[in-house]
């Protein structure tokens, strides 16, 4: 919670510059900056000691610093900005499966930055185990399960503010129905994350995006017209940058027909936690820890070896060649026996 405390020694020009948002409110309480931009605010003010521009205003100093206060609190927790609720780990804590069997795990904790890959058979309840993270479950899902949050009950605003969406999901099928550009839809959605620096912002998503696509793109490029892996490459490098969920989940990136490896990197890079449901050896090796479902529940959890992260290297290096062939292919180029290398 902002406190009056908190803004009133602090220069009008800090104030703009920390919180993006506050020029509306100045605009809207007709306060007019003028040349007064470096006052502190509280002797920016001191007009409203005036009786009679109190009274012409029919408020006072003290109502409009308590406003303001309020406005600015109000504002970070619809953005999902405030300063309290930064995401260090998510925990899951056992529950039962289909049949009413207790999971047989301890407590499994995920810190940012992690990757856990989530793999088990169609139907096996990799879908119902996302649910009851983005439910922040309290005993009170099919499973029984518990979520914590920064090792703690989750706080119940996870399920209902549009601004602390605790998980953003990359489905495997993207199809956008808006006539916009790729630089439309981005300004749109910085605009409404009041983000200052929109031109610099746009820039770093259409950077990292086409570094992800198999086929780059521009900005005048009409996001209909965007194939499935320049969707996917857009809309990872968009919700890396700008998505405040702290939780990031990917279904079968590996059908994506992007750089998978860079997708995974610049995710974890913004500190986001990672979890991704996958069939691919290649990724789920990628991952620090794999859940494995069956049955509804988790049946086991398993550490990444280094006999398997080295294993990883030699999928790797088939991978690229596999990678090469599709660029050469698509080309025109002829495949050769020698092109595969081993």
């Amino acid at each position: 919670m902002i406190t009056v405390q908190d803004i009133q020694q602090q220069s009008i020009a800090e104030l703009f510059e920390q919180y993006p948002f506050l020029p509306g409110f100045f605009e809207e309480n007709t306060l007019k900056v003028n040349g007064q931009i470096d006052d502190k605010l509280i002797d920016y003010l001191k007009f409203l000691d005036d009786e009679e521009v109190a009274e012409d205003r029919a408020i006072d100093k003290d109502q409009l610093l308590a406003s303001m206060t309020t406005y600015i609190t109000q504002m970070l927790e619809f953005l999902g900005e405030d300063e309290d609720d930064g995401v260090h780990s998510i925990s899951i804590l056992p529950g039962t499966n289909k049949s009413g069997e207790a999971e047989q795990f301890g407590e499994l904790k995920i810190s940012k930055s992690e990757i856990v890959c989530i793999v088990g058979p169609t139907g096996s309840g990799k879908s119902r185990l996302l649910a009851d993270i983005e439910w922040v479950a309290q005993n009170d899902t099919p499973t029984s399960r518990t979520i914590l949050v920064n090792e703690q009950i989750g706080d119940k605003k996870w399920r209902v503010s549009s601004g602390h969406k605790l998980v953003a999901q990359l489905s495997q099928n993207m199809n956008f129905v808006m006539d916009l550009s790729v630089y439309e839809f981005l300004e749109l959605h910085a605009q409404s994350r009041l983000v200052e620096d929109i031109e610099g912002v746009i820039a770093k998503i259409i950077e990292q995006a086409n570094k992800l696509a198999g086929e780059k793109f521009e900005l005048t490029t009409p996001i209909t017209s965007l194939s499935g892996g320049q969707s996917r490459a857009l809309m990872i490098a968009d919700t890396a940058i700008l998505s405040k969920s702290p939780i990031i989940l990917i279904d079968e990136i590996e059908n994506a027909g992007i750089d998978r490896k860079k997708a995974l990197d610049l995710l974890i890079g913004e500190e986001k936690i990672v979890l991704m449901a996958t069939h691919d050896p290649m990724l789920a090796l990628m991952g620090d820890k794999r859940i494995v479902i069956k049955n509804g529940g988790i049946h086991k959890v398993i550490e990444t070896s280094d006999e398997e992260r080295n294993l990883l290297v030699d999928l790797e290096r088939m991978d690229s060649v596999v990678q090469n062939m599709r660029t050469r292919l698509r080309n025109g180029e002829i495949i050769k026996k020698e092109d595969i290398g081993f």
